[in-house]
């Protein structure tokens, strides 16, 4: 997606939004589960259902497995669609569970879905990242989610473009701007953590989003 706004509109992903629970720690109703099967299709509900699966049975594996897990997950699952042709606006951002109901989502839907997916999963957020890039190749703004080992590492590259997780010193095809997380905003250096220059904060555009979440959450376990 080529983004147009300054920096400052482009903090979307606040600590108002990513220290939200993901749909109630992913206990989702058999009655929500109906629910998204009646809206959408039974390969929704599948989707949904695998989603919890994957959770449930895979917060012992290594790292490196979740990483690759998730990643794999949503990639394959998931078609990329422009939310202007996916949900007639020009800028939508879906929750992980609109996201799977739906079955589609652009880069920024994936990089949210992960980077909830692995926090659920268990890794600290202290190591993962939304990151802002540009994609060289498509002269555009791309979004992506990275993952820190240590915080003097290179980080891995989780991206919805291509199937491999790499590390940023072999995607010379993206250019890193800035990234954040629930704790804060970095610039970014060429391949490394980058410069911390703030805490994340709330944004009235997000609003939405936050009210989203909170209801699916609230949603999730009810019978």
């Amino acid at each position: 997606m080529l983004f147009k706004r300054p920096l400052s509109l482009l903090l979307i992903l606040t600590c108002l939004i990513l220290s939200l629970p993901l749909v109630a720690d992913l206990n989702i109703s058999s009655r929500v589960l109906d629910k998204i099967e009646a809206q959408y299709n039974k390969f929704a509900r599948k989707r949904v259902e695998d989603w919890q699966k994957l959770v449930a049975e895979n917060k012992d594996l290594p790292e490196a497995e979740k990483l690759e897990l998730v990643n794999q997950f949503f990639n394959t699952n998931v078609l990329f669609i422009d939310d202007i042709d996916l949900w007639n606006k020009k800028d939508y951002w879906a929750t992980p569970l609109e996201m799977l109901s739906i079955g589609g989502g652009d880069c920024e839907d994936y990089s949210i879905a992960k980077y909830f997916t692995l926090k659920e999963l268990g890794v600290d957020e202290d190591k993962l990242r939304i990151t802002y890039v540009k994609a060289k190749e498509l002269n555009q703004a791309h979004m992506v989610l990275t993952y820190f080992k240590t915080k003097r590492s290179v980080p891995l590259v989780l991206d919805n473009l291509i199937t491999d997780i790499k590390p940023a010193t072999q995607r010379n095809d993206l250019t890193p701007v800035y990234s954040f997380n629930g704790t804060g905003l970095w610039l970014a250096k060429s391949r490394g953590e980058g410069q911390r220059v703030g805490g994340s904060s709330r944004l009235s555009l997000w609003q939405d989003l936050e009210k989203r979440m909170q209801k699916q959450a609230e949603e999730a376990t009810s019978e």
